[in-house]
C-alpha cells in the first residue's frame, strides 16, 4: 500500500447541488450561485474539500465546467477541518496513524509539554470524537521531520514492540551532510553509549552500550555539501547524526553532533520513508515524504 492513502471522507450532510448549464471556471461559479461570496470564501471552500464536480473533490479553482455538469457544495467534517501547522495526517485507520512530523516538535514528553505530537493527536481525537488515545511506536528529534508512526491503543503498540525488526522493515532518511562524500555507498556501525550529560558516544569496539549500524548512499555532492540516504538497521538514539559525524560528514544544523554549519537553518535530517506490516491489518503499508525543499538549496538542478 502506497503512500498517501488517508482519503477524506464525504460529508454526511446533504449537500447543496448546482446544476451547470454553460462554461465557467469553478470559481467564478461557485461566487455566482453563492450570493456573491468574496474569491477568498470560495478559496476557503475549495482548499477544505467540499466541493465535488460529478462526484469527484476537487481543489482546483480553475477547474473547467461544462454544460450538463453536477457541482455539489457539503459541509466538511470534523477531520477535514482539523489542521495544524504541526503534523499532517498522511494515513489513518482504527488502529494507528502515520504522521508527517515538522521540525521543532517533540514526538512526546515525560514532562508534559503542551505542544507534541503526541499531545496534538490526542486533542484530534477529542475534536473527531474518537474514544482512544495516540500511543508511541517509535520517536524522531524534535528537529529532525518526517514519518511517525501512532498506535491508537496500547495493544497494537505492544504488538509493534514484541517483533519490531520484522514489523518496521524499513526506515530510510534524507540529510545534508557537510563536505563531499566521495564514497558512493557504505556502512557505518559502532557501539552507542550515553554519557552522564545524555551525549550519545561512539565506539568502535563494545563499550557496553548499543550496537547500531548505519547504510548510506551519496545522492548528490559538491565540494561542500553531500545529499544523503541513509537506512536504518537498527534505531538508537541519535544514531544518523552520531554515524554521520563518525565518517567526518556531519548533518548540517547539527548543533550538538556537528561542525557548527547551519546554513541552511535547520537540522537537514528527514524521515522520509517508512515501511511496516500491518499487525492487525496483515497488509504491508509503505509511505514515503518529500524531503523539505531547504534541502535541494546547496545543489543545483535539483527540483
Amino acid at each position: 500500500m502506497k503512500r498517501d492513502n488517508h482519503k477524506v471522507p464525504h460529508s454526511k450532510s446533504n449537500p447543496l447541488k448546482f446544476n451547470v448549464s454553460e462554461s465557467s471556471q469553478l470559481m467564478d461559479f461557485l461566487m455566482k450561485k453563492l450570493d456573491g461570496i468574496s474569491r477568498n470564501k470560495a478559496k476557503r471552500m475549495l482548499a477544505n474539500k467540499v466541493v465535488s464536480v460529478d462526484g469527484k473533490r476537487t481543489t482546483q479553482f480553475d477547474f473547467a465546467l461544462e454544460p450538463g455538469m453536477v457541482v455539489e457544495i457539503g459541509k466538511p467534517t470534523a477531520k477535514e477541518r482539523f489542521r495544524s501547522p504541526w503534523l499532517n495526517i498522511v494515513y489513518e485507520d482504527k488502529y494507528l496513524l502515520v504522521i508527517d512530523k515538522k521540525e521543532g516538535l517533540l514526538t512526546n514528553s515525560p514532562t508534559k509539554e503542551k505542544d507534541t505530537a503526541q499531545s496534538i493527536l490526542n486533542n484530534y481525537f477529542i475534536f473527531t470524537q474518537q474514544r482512544c488515545r495516540a500511543h508511541t511506536i517509535h520517536r524522531l528529534d524534535r528537529d529532525t521531520s518526517g514519518l511517525i508512526l501512532f498506535a491508537k491503543s496500547k495493544e497494537v503498540a505492544l504488538m509493534f514492540e514484541e517483533d519490531w525488526k520484522n514489523t518496521v522493515y524499513d526506515r530510510r532518511y534524507v540529510a545534508v551532510v557537510s563536505g563531499c562524500v566521495e564514497k558512493k555507498e557504505g556502512m557505518v556501525e559502532s557501539w552507542l553509549k550515553d554519557d552522564k550529560a545524555a551525549v550519545t558516544y561512539s565506539s568502535p569496539v563494545d563499550n557496553g552500550g548499543k550496537y547500531a549500524q548505519t547504510y548510506y548512499k551519496t545522492l548528490y555532492s559538491t565540494p561542500k555539501y553531500s545529499l544523503m540516504e541513509l537506512q536504518l538497521e537498527t534505531g538508537r538514539k541519535n544514531q544518523i547524526r552520531v554515524h554521520m559525524a563518525d565518517i567526518g560528514h556531519p548533518v548540517v544544523g547539527d548543533s550538538k553532533y556537528g561542525n557548527g554549519d547551519n546554513s541552511l537553518g535547520r537540522l537537514c535530517l528527514h524521515a522520509y520513508k517508512l515501511c511496516f506490516y500491518h499487525p492487525v491489518k496483515k497488509q504491508d503499508m509503505e509511505f514515503e515524504t518529500p524531503f523539505p525543499k531547504v534541502f535541494a538549496k546547496p545543489f543545483p538542478g535539483i527540483d
